[in-house]
């Protein structure tokens, strides 16, 4: 298979799914609304910045998403005709495999879904019960086989993340980020629609409401805080932002205007421009392959700064900073911290004798003048300089850098 194959196929089943995803939402509006609200519900999904942004981003945070968003359209809301408890059950349990924390948004719709059950017994034997042991037993088998003792992910998942706190150690935010940064940035030019339509579809859509506030409660409580951590909340505000364009008559075509022309510059700017040197240098490694002289690459920065070797394809000997912590030191500092807080000390600790150095360093440019008596003293050659983002933070700097050691 071709490498551009390889990269680009696993993001066009994705997309393509999220797509298939996508209409099944259209259709459920029309079936709980009309015609009307449906389009105008799907216009307001379409045009969203963060939903371009994520949904052909193969995260597990996008897989969640999607596959929370078509759970929705067998979820027995008012005015579903077509709801299917095992069906959207059997999406819940799949998407708390793929992430845990799905269950966080589908806990207040399983309960309010167990309260307007009339035959409470039968949901709960026939579909809560073997759907959710289905969801453990399978997951706990194949990962136990692959770790070759036994293991249960999920609760250790819970465990480190949660009852550990180890989550911490990746950033931390105050209590009301998701209020006053998160929620607000990834909803983006459509929070008054969303806001407006809370009002009125509150009576009919309470339940929604609810699991957008739950959530994002629920998300406040913990220390580390992303943007992509609420993204399958996005298709639930978006019926509400659906309401509010589907009631709006002399205002509307500016409105939609509006959207568009608010949503469009940022997904396009964050899709195609904002932090691309992380894909665009994986090409340039990826022509090591063809090297006969064995390259031995490192990428000197934080850890999980650029893709590995889905973007390589090829036995190409890498290395990049560990940024695992030991759980039983806690205290101690990460290869990736230890690097970041003295470089030039981490590179000749870490490369002593000559014959070991690897051939091809790949940088941010703010760590250049930190190790260039390192670059100079072992005749590395800067022969790659790629654009990365406009906004530097930190470790993060605007371009990436390759050297190359010549002997």
């Amino acid at each position: 298979m071709p490498l551009s194959a390889q990269i680009w196929l696993p993001r066009l089943l994705h997309a393509l799914f999220t797509a298939f995803a996508d209409f099944k939402f259209l259709f459920l509006v029309e079936e709980l609304e009309n015609q009307h609200v449906a389009k105008w519900t799907f216009f307001c999904h379409l045009c969203s910045w963060f939903t371009w942004y994520c949904c052909s981003r193969t995260l597990s945070n996008s897989v969640e998403a999607t596959i929370t968003c078509l759970a929705l359209c067998y979820f027995p809301l008012p005015g579903s005709k077509t709801h299917s408890s095992k069906k959207y059950l059997s999406l819940v349990a799949l998407a708390a495999i793929v992430r845990p924390t799905a269950l966080i948004l589908w806990l207040p719709l399983l309960i309010y879904h167990f309260w307007q059950e009339d035959n409470k017994l039968r949901l709960v034997v026939h579909d809560y019960i073997p759907i959710g042991a289905l969801a453990i037993v399978i997951p706990t088998i194949i990962d136990s086989i692959f770790y070759e003792k036994w293991v249960f992910v999920h609760f250790n998942f819970l465990k480190v993340n949660v009852l550990d706190g180890l989550a911490s150690y990746f950033g931390t935010h105050p209590w009301h980020w998701y209020l006053t940064q998160g929620f607000p940035v990834i909803i983006g030019p459509h929070l008054p629609f969303f806001l407006f339509g809370c009002f009125l579809a509150f009576r009919r859509y309470k339940i929604l409401l609810v699991a957008i506030a739950w959530t994002i409660g629920a998300y406040s409580l913990l220390p580390h805080k992303e943007f992509r951590f609420i993204y399958p909340v996005l298709p639930f505000c978006m019926i509400f932002c659906g309401a509010t364009m589907a009631r709006m008559k002399a205002w509307r075509r500016a409105a939609t205007a509006g959207l568009l022309a608010s949503n469009l510059p940022i997904a396009l700017y964050t899709g195609l421009i904002h932090q691309r040197g992380a894909l665009d240098v994986m090409s340039h490694i990826h022509v090591l392959c063809h090297n006969v002289s064995q390259p031995d690459v490192l990428f000197a920065m934080s850890c999980h700064s650029t893709p590995y070797y889905s973007h390589v394809h090829c036995p190409l000997k890498m290395r990049f900073l560990e940024g695992l912590r030991d759980l039983s030191q806690l205290d101690h500092e990460t290869e990736s911290e230890r690097f970041i807080n003295d470089p030039l000390l981490w590179l000749r600790t870490s490369y002593p004798l000559e014959h070991s150095l690897p051939t091809h360093l790949v940088l941010f440019d703010v760590m250049e003048k930190k190790i260039t008596a390192f670059l100079r003293e072992n005749n590395y050659r800067k022969t790659t300089d790629i654009f990365h983002t406009h906004f530097p933070d930190g470790g993060v700097g605007g371009r990436i850098f390759i050297y190359e050691r010549h002997r």
